[in-house]
């Protein structure tokens, strides 16, 4: 299934695709900006996102085209209350998990009465924005469009995995996805040789797996992270990372982190 999703402005003053890392603590939000389009992958436990938002979008640009929750947890879906108060959204990607908490049934009624778009992701599902390409890789077999609406023990299993690609240009936006949700992924689905991959869950040893950072050959990683009582990230990760000579940055060392990229060549801003 390809979704295009149309109302974005095919408009490019910089012909550069630009994917930060917000520095939001401990917590994911991701920004992707293309011109004039916009898409916010998370929105962190705090409303840090916010400031990203207004650091890269000029004041008058008040449209999203896309923003994804990948799985209900505070750390990933505080911030957008207030994304979805203050901006127009277009198109809200997120999966058919409940949440019981007060903040996401404040999120759950903030989306009902925006207007937005509801996707809900399936494996295979393709989502074009003018020249962006998003795939979807994980959950399997999750879809509101069935009147699925599952509880889960464990909200990370969950995480919508994406590859989002430009071009040449390819990023492996991964979540909080565990160790066994991975292995699914890698028997079930194609995965690309990225130059960018999210380290998975804030570099818990219970996120990224030896056999998918083989799989993808990423040159950067980069893990969202701030202050934790779990000791995120984990050294027997950065050992990981570091065996594979794989460069790495960290918004709790490093951080707002942004990568530009024309689809052919990347660097990092």
């Amino acid at each position: 299934m390809v979704l295009v999703l149309v109302g974005a402005i095919f408009t490019f003053p910089d012909n550069k695709l630009h994917l930060i890392a917000c520095s939001v603590g401990e917590g994911d939000a991701i920004l992707v900006v293309y011109g004039k389009t916009q898409i916010l992958i998370d929105g962190g436990p705090n409303n840090k996102t916010l400031q990203c938002l207004s650091s890269h979008l000029p004041f008058w640009d008040r449209e999203i085209e896309l923003v994804v929750l990948t799985h209900p947890e505070a750390d990933h879906f505080t911030g957008l209350v207030e994304v979805f108060r203050r901006y127009k959204v277009n198109n809200y990607l997120a999966n058919s998990i409940e949440n019981s908490s007060q903040g996401y049934q404040l999120l759950k009624k903030e989306v009902g009465s925006s207007g937005a778009k509801l996707l809900f992701p399936k494996v295979g599902m393709k989502i074009r924005i003018g020249l962006i390409h998003l795939d979807v890789l994980w959950p399997l077999g999750m879809n509101e469009v069935q009147g699925v609406n599952e509880p889960a023990e464990n909200l990370n299993n969950y995480s919508i995995v994406l590859n989002l690609s430009l071009g040449n240009f390819d990023a492996l936006l991964t979540g909080d996805i565990s160790p066994a949700s991975e292995e699914v992924i890698l028997t079930n689905s194609e995965i690309k040789d990225v130059e960018y991959i999210k380290v998975p869950h804030h570099g818990s040893k219970n996120g990224l797996i030896e056999a998918l950072l083989t799989a993808a050959k990423p040159e950067l990683a980069v893990i969202s992270v701030g202050k934790n009582q779990w000791g995120h990230p984990h050294q027997e990760i950065i050992n990981m990372l570091e065996k594979a000579n794989i460069k790495t940055l960290r918004t709790d060392l490093d951080g707002e982190i942004e990568i530009e990229t024309d689809g052919k060549a990347w660097w990092i801003k």
